[in-house]
């Protein structure tokens, strides 16, 4: 399958306010702390590496990598260079 930069924004954006503890706090618009902004905690934050990998049929994200992304923007970053990798994601 392939995706736009923007379909992968749209989608990754749309999973983290799902499974957000605190969905009150998260602004689309703006690079939130996953912990310190939205209340993720470990568990959560293994919910949202499945659900990416999941939804965009990634690898499984290892544990060095996963304590690396602690942002929203790293998130699409890691996806967006997976798919990049994959060559999946295509110019809009």
């Amino acid at each position: 399958m392939y995706y736009t930069a923007e379909e992968v924004r749209e989608t990754v954006l749309g999973i983290i306010e799902q499974l957000a503890p605190e969905p009150t706090r998260f602004d689309p618009a703006k690079n939130l702390q996953l912990v310190d902004d939205l209340g993720f905690h470990s568990l959560a934050l293994l919910e949202l590496a499945f659900a990416v990998e999941d939804d965009f049929d990634l690898p499984p994200i290892d544990e060095e990598t996963g304590r690396s992304i602690q942002t929203t923007e790293q998130v699409l970053e890691y996806v967006i260079g997976q798919l990049t990798a994959q060559e999946q994601l295509v110019s809009s």
